[in-house]
Parts: structure tokens; sequence; C-alpha cells
């Protein structure tokens, strides 16, 4: 049953150093368009035996950059979805941003349309990393744009930011965090910084312009993170996120808990009875695909027994939730506590932030030699 739902809308104004996500750069977004394939692909899976039985808990506008729709169209787009489906009671309804794109106007309209949580890809407070991102805002968009969603009644707001940056950036990790913190935010989402073939990224360090941060310099920033995010008053809940005042990602999670969801737009995945599909990547084959009546889905996995049970493990591992001690050992557990890596909570071990450094390893050896030590 179908109770969560990620709508991927692919447009960007340019692509970041580090982004290898399937976007679609636009100087003027055709929001029309996108508007009217979304509602082309929720009708072909009603005609394909979508499930609407079921009240969504969550609806996520993801990207790309949704904000860059104007705000008319992602109320219309929210309207669509709500004429399939009916809302549960306190349904989280997030709204991916960039900064400069909140403005009083906007986020009015995104309130009277139903959004009641925001996203904003903050990354920095640093002007030079942001132009080095090739990020579109500067440092000080991210509190006007705060203070524009709490004055529309939008409370619930979440800050991205990303940390490991190249040591010639000179970047004041905590000096970043403290103006997240200062923000007042609910949720704090933090990534590390990737390297990802095809990027710009990718290719300034193969051409040796650009120097890795280095697992020292991950792990100190990480480790910074949680010391000064805790003393702030927020848990993280996950390798990656952290919140306060119970206001936990309710949509994220469902993917960690592995529940099942749909995916509407390009690039978009779903997972649905232990099937995982995904739609074709490219914005003009899904508009193209959908407008002729055609499956906008590329491909699709059905998990087998040991698969599925090395996801669970792995997403078990990478949440405050842990894992059984039975699914680990018990000698495995008192290991990995003497280490530092883990506390146990009853018969559950969940991992600390020095484990969540080291998950690759756990989960790798936990699958060659079998949960029991």
């Amino acid at each position: 049953m179908i109770r969560h739902l990620y709508l991927h809308v692919p447009f960007c104004r340019r692509r970041c150093s580090y982004c290898d996500f399937d976007i679609a750069v636009r100087r003027s977004v055709p929001a029309a368009d996108f508007v009217a394939a979304v509602r082309a692909e929720l009708d072909w899976r009603r005609a394909d035996g979508l499930d609407v039985s079921r009240p969504l808990e969550t609806v996520y506008f993801g990207g790309g950059t949704p904000s860059l729709l104007p705000p008319e169209a992602l109320a219309e787009l929210f309207e669509i979805v709500c004429s399939r489906w009916a809302l549960a009671p306190g349904a989280e309804v997030t709204l991916e941003a960039n900064p400069e794109d909140v403005d009083r106007e906007a986020a009015r309209v995104w309130r009277a349309a139903g959004v009641n949580r925001v996203s904003l890809g903050v990354q920095s407070f640093d002007d030079e990393v942001l132009a080095w991102m090739r990020r579109p805002h500067r440092s000080d968009a991210p509190a006007r744009a705060v203070a524009h969603l709490r004055e529309a009644g939008i409370e619930n707001v979440s800050l991205d930011l990303i940390f490991a940056l190249p040591p010639h950036l000179t970047r004041n990790w905590s000096r970043d965090l403290d103006h997240a913190i200062g923000l007042g935010p609910d949720h704090l989402s933090l990534y590390g910084l990737s390297i990802e073939p095809g990027t710009p990224l990718a290719r300034w360090i193969a051409r040796g312009e650009v120097a890795r941060a280095g697992e020292e310099r991950y792990a100190a920033d990480y480790l910074a993170a949680h010391e000064a995010l805790a003393a702030a008053g927020f848990e993280f809940y996950e390798l990656s996120n952290a919140a306060r005042a119970a206001r936990f990602s309710r949509h994220n999670a469902a993917y960690w808990l592995g529940e099942a969801y749909l995916g509407l737009g390009p690039a978009a995945h779903a997972f649905v009875a232990g099937e995982r599909s995904w739609n074709v990547p490219a914005w003009e084959a899904y508009r193209r695909a959908v407008h002729a009546g055609h499956t906008p889905v590329a491909d699709r996995e059905r998990l087998d027994e040991t698969r599925a049970r090395l996801e669970a493990t792995y997403l078990g591992l990478r949440t405050a939730n842990g894992l059984p001690v039975a699914a680990i050992g018990e000698d495995r557990a008192v290991a990995w506590c003497e280490r530092g890596w883990a506390l146990r909570r009853g018969e559950r071990v969940t991992l600390t932030a020095q484990g969540w450094l080291v998950l690759d390893a756990l989960v790798l050896d936990l699958t060659r030699h079998g949960g029991r030590a």
C-alpha cells in the first residue's frame, strides 16, 4: 500500500560542481509542460492498477530544484496529487528549496497549497565556498529565507550542509555550524562531499587542480558536527540527519524502514511489494513517453532474500534504531561497544558517531561472516 509519494522536479539553473543528479538545466522552467507530464504519468499509473486506497502520510517535492517552479504550478501539482489520494491527518508535505527562491509571496502560496516542511539547500555560509560549489545564492540568503518561511507559517525547516571540503578553501566548518544552529532550524542534514564521476569536481581532481579533503578531515568534521548539534539539543536519528523536538523527516524515515513509496517524474524511484523501479532519467524522454501513453519506467528489479537482508542490515545500522543483538551476535556486539563503535540498549545495538564513520566496514564484516561472531 502506497503511503509515501515523491515527486522529482528535475530543473536547475545550473549544475553544482559536485552534482551528478539527473537534472535538466534550463534558463526558463517549462512549468506547464511539467505539470501536464506528471498528470499524464498519474493517469497511466491509475490505468496500470495503482492502488490509491490508503491516505498519503508524506509527500516530498525533491529535485533538482522544486522551488524553481512558479508557486502556482507547485500548488497545481499538489492539487493533482490530492485529487487522486486522500491525505492522512497531519501528513508531512516537504518542499526542497534553494534559499534565493524563497520570498514572502512564494512562501505564502506554498503554505496555502499545503506545504508544511521546507528543506533549504544551504550547503555553506561562506561566499567563497558557495561560488566554488556553483551555488546560486549568497551567504545572507538563508536567514531571509527562514524568516519568510516562518512568517508564512512554515515552522518545520531543515537545512542542508556539506562538509569535508578541499583544504584550499579553508572553510570554517565550526562557524558554518554555528550559523546554521543560530537560524533555529528543526532539522539538519549533513553530507560529506563525494567525488562523483563526470562532475566538474571529478575533472578538477583528475587534473590535479583540487585536492581531496582526506579521511582525517572527513572524520574531524563529522565528529565536530555531532558535538555541536548535541550541545544545541539535536539528536542524530540517522547517519546524516539530526533533529530536535521530534521533527525527524517522516518521508526519509520511510525509506530507511523499507516502507512502500511511489516516485513520479523523470528519474524518480519507487519501491512497492519488494520491487524497486525507476523512471527514465531525461526530462524530454520522460515527457514524450507519458504524453504518448507509454510507460515512463526505465527498469525494475526484485530484491531476492539475500539482497533484502543486506539492505535491512545496512539501513538498520545507519539509523538510531539499530539492530537486535541477535542479528549481530553477542561477541560482535560486545566488541563493537568496547571499541566505541556502538551502544547497547537492552537487546538492541545502535552505532555511535565513531561507528557510523566505519559503517561500510561493519556491514561488510557482518555479511562476510554472518550475523553471529
